[in-house]
C-alpha cells in the first residue's frame, strides 16, 4: 500500500518566539539564503507566506542533507527552538532560532540559477518579471501590494453591506454595447456569426436592476475594454466598486461614497489623513480655469490665472491671439538649469511650450521671457498680484492647449515649490455640473460629453434650450490627490427624456430601442429615480500603496502591450476551435 505523504506545519515561518525557546516545532517553506561558515555550521533563512525564520545547521550530517538543493525549494524541517544569540530586531523572529533534526525536500527547484533574485525582483525588466510572475509574487515587498488589495476589497464589501447595499454579481457575457471603448468579443457556437461582448461596465445591468425593484446595489465589479495601457490603466481588464441606488440623487450617492472610503483611505493608505465630509464641489469649467485639469490635486494649493488680455499685449509672438494662462508661486528657487528642464518636461507631456520669469527682490522681472512684458509691468503686477521672490509659469495657445498646458505647469510648480504641496494625505473632491455635450474633435458633430444615460439638469425643458452645449448633466467625477477614481451620474429614467437627449445626436427613438432594448423597455415599465457611481479599485489600491504603475497592484497583470507573457496570451488555437464558433482567420497580404 502506498504511504501517504502528509505534509504538515506547527507553526508559521513568523510565528515563533523567544517564550517558544525549548518546543519540537515543523516548519515548511521556501529556501532563500543559505551561509556557510564551516563545513558543520550554517545559517538558513526558511521562507513562506507569513515571514521568515532562521534554521541553523550545527550537524555536518544535517547539512549534508541541503547537498545539490537549490535555493526557492520547498522544505520541511523539524528541531527544536532556541534563543538566538546575534538577536535581531530585523524580524520579528529574530530573537530566536531553529536547530534542525529533520529536513524533507518537498519541492525541488532544479535550475541553479534564478531569473532574478527574488528580494530584488522589482530591479528586473517588467517584461521578465511578469514571465516569472509566480516568482515575482514571492518577493515579500510585491507580495504585500496584493495582500493590500484583499484587504481594501474585504473592507469595502462590509462598508458596502454596512449601509444596506445587496451584492449582485451581473453577466460577463452580454451583448456589445456603445460605451466609448472598443470590445472584446466573443462568438457565439450556437448562432454562427453572432457574438457576445464582455461588459465594459454593469452599466445598463444595474440601471435594470433598479427598474426591477432592488434598491441599493453594488458589487466588485470586473470591467473589460480593448483599451492601450497607462501607467493608472490596465489594458484588458479591472474592477471597480459598481454601485447604484434607487430613488436617489447625487447627494445620496456622495452621503454613501464620503462615508464608505475615507475610513479605508485612512486605514490603509500610505498617508493617514484622508478628507473628510463633505468633499469639495468644483464645477467642471471652474476646475479647468482655476486648476487647468477636471482631475486637479488639491493637496497644491497653487491656482491658474487666465491673463489673455494683459499678456495679449506685448510683442511676444506666441501670445498674438492666443488664450494665456499663468500660475504663481513663491517658494520655487530652481536654478536655470532645473527651470529649463521642467519647462521640457511641459512640453513632453503637454504638448505645447512653457515659458516663466522671475521676480527679483527690488521687484524687475528677471529670466525667461521677461523682456516682453517690462512695458506692461503695472498691469501685470496686478494681474498676478506679484511681489519680490515670485516665480511664474506662462502658457498659450487654444483655448484646450492653454488650460492642459496650465494644469500640467500648476502639478510641476506645486509639487517643487516649498510650502505649497501637501503631499502626506488624501484629498478628495468631485467634479460637478459636467456639459451634457460636447463637439466631438474628431466627428466636428454634437456628441455625447460624459454618460449617454444621464439625466439633464433642468429635464425635458434643457433639452429644448437653443445651444445644447449649454445643457448640464447631472454627472460627476470623483478625483483623488488628482487621479480621477470614478464617473457617475443621475441617471436619466424616462424614457421620454431619453430620447429627447439621443435625438439631439442624431440618433432617434428606434435607435434607442435597437441600441438599448431591454433597459429602455424595463424603463417603460416604471422605473425609479436613481444614481450610481464606480469607483475604480486598481486606482484606488494604487493610491493606498503609493504606486507609481496600476500593474504593482494586480496579481497577474498584462504588459503594456496587452500580452500575458506568462501565460502566452493572446496565443494562436487550433483549427477544430476556430470551426467550432465558425471563425476564419483572415491572413493579411504581404506587400
Amino acid at each position: 500500500m502506498e504511504e501517504r505523504m502528509v505534509q504538515s506545519r506547527t507553526h508559521n515561518c513568523d510565528q515563533l518566539r523567544l517564550s517558544d525557546a525549548g518546543k519540537t516545532v515543523v516548519l515548511a517553506g521556501w529556501y532563500e539564503n543559505l551561509r556557510q561558515v564551516s563545513k558543520n555550521l550554517a545559517f538558513l533563512q526558511l521562507r513562506d507566506f507569513y515571514g521568515v525564520t532562521q534554521i541553523v545547521f550545527e550537524d555536518e550530517a544535517m547539512l549534508e542533507k541541503l547537498s545539490g538543493v537549490n535555493k526557492e525549494s520547498t522544505l520541511q524541517i523539524t528541531g527544536t527552538v532556541r534563543e538566538r544569540s546575534n538577536k535581531t530586531d530585523k524580524l520579528p523572529t529574530g530573537e530566536i532560532e531553529v536547530v534542525p533534526t529533520d529536513v524533507k525536500l518537498l519541492g525541488r527547484c532544479i535550475y541553479n540559477e534564478l531569473p532574478f533574485e527574488i528580494r530584488q525582483s522589482k530591479n528586473a525588466g517588467e517584461d521578465f518579471r511578469l514571465k516569472y510572475r509566480y516568482l515575482d509574487l514571492r518577493n515579500p515587498e510585491v507580495k504585500e501590494k496584493i495582500l493590500i488589495r484583499s484587504r481594501v476589497v474585504t473592507e469595502l464589501r462590509q462598508r458596502m453591506n454596512d449601509e444596506n447595499f445587496v451584492e449582485i454579481t451581473t453577466p460577463i457575457l452580454t451583448c456589445s454595447s456603445p460605451e466609448g471603448a472598443r470590445d472584446y468579443l466573443v462568438p457565439s457556437r450556437k448562432f454562427p456569426g453572432h457574438f457576445y461582448a464582455l461588459p465594459q461596465a454593469p452599466q445598463q445591468f444595474k440601471q435594470i436592476l433598479m427598474a426591477s425593484g432592488f434598491d441599493r446595489y453594488f458589487q466588485i465589479a470586473p470591467c473589460f475594454r480593448d483599451e492601450d495601457a497607462r501607467a493608472d490603466r490596465s489594458p484588458g481588464e479591472f474592477y471597480q466598486l459598481d454601485m447604484e441606488m434607487a430613488f436617489a440623487g447625487q447627494e445620496d450617492v456622495f452621503e454613501v461614497i464620503e462615508k464608505v472610503l475615507p475610513p479605508v483611505f485612512e486605514k490603509y493608505g500610505t498617508y493617514a489623513t484622508a478628507s473628510k465630509p463633505p468633499f469639495k464641489r468644483i464645477p467642471y469649467l471652474e476646475s479647468l480655469e482655476k486648476y487647468g485639469t477636471d482631475k486637479p490635486d488639491l493637496r497644491i494649493d497653487l491656482q491658474v490665472t487666465d491673463v489673455t488680455e494683459v499678456f495679449g499685449k506685448t510683442e511676444f509672438e506666441p501670445f498674438k491671439d492666443a488664450v494665456v494662462k499663468a500660475v504663481k508661486t513663491d517658494g520655487f528657487t530652481a536654478t536655470r538649469k532645473e527651470i529649463d528642464k521642467m519647462m521640457a518636461d511641459v512640453e513632453m507631456e503637454s504638448g505645447n511650450k512653457g515659458y516663466w520669469f522671475r521676480v527679483d527682490e527690488n521687484g524687475a522681472y528677471v529670466g525667461g521671457i521677461s523682456k516682453f512684458l517690462n512695458d506692461h509691468k503695472a498691469e501685470v503686477d496686478a494681474a498676478l498680484s506679484l511681489k519680490p521672490g515670485d516665480f511664474v509659469g506662462v502658457c498659450a495657445g487654444k483655448k484646450t492647449a492653454a488650460i492642459k498646458t496650465s494644469g500640467v505647469i500648476r502639478r510641476m510648480l506645486g509639487q517643487a515649490s516649498e510650502g505649497h504641496f501637501d503631499k502626506e494625505r488624501y484629498e478628495f473632491c468631485w467634479i460637478v455640473d459636467f456639459p451634457m455635450y460636447e463637439i466631438g474633435e474628431e466627428s466636428g458633430e454634437l456628441e455625447f460629453c460624459h454618460n449617454p444615460f444621464s439625466m439633464p439638469q433642468g429635464g425635458a425643458e434643457a433639452l429644448d434650450a437653443a445651444d445644447p452645449l449649454t445643457v448640464l448633466a447631472y454627472q460627476y467625477d470623483l478625483v483623488c490627490n488628482g487621479v480621477e477614481l470614478s464617473s457617475g451620474a443621475v441617471r436619466n429614467h424616462d424614457p421620454e427624456i431619453m430620447v429627447k437627449a439621443f435625438k439631439l445626436v442624431g440618433l432617434g427613438e428606434e435607435d434607442v430601442k435597437a441600441k438599448f432594448p431591454a433597459m429602455y423597455n424595463a424603463f417603460c415599465y416604471g422605473a425609479p429615480p436613481h444614481a450610481g457611481i464606480a469607483p475604480g479599485v486598481d486606482r484606488m489600491v494604487m493610491l493606498l500603496t503609493g504606486e507609481e504603475s496600476i500593474r504593482e497592484i494586480i496579481p497577474f497583470p498584462m504588459n503594456k502591450q496587452a500580452q500575458d507573457i506568462m501565460m502566452g496570451a493572446p496565443a494562436t488555437v487550433e483549427q477544430k476551435q476556430l470551426d467550432e464558433i465558425h471563425i476564419a482567420i483572415k491572413e493579411e497580404k504581404s506587400e
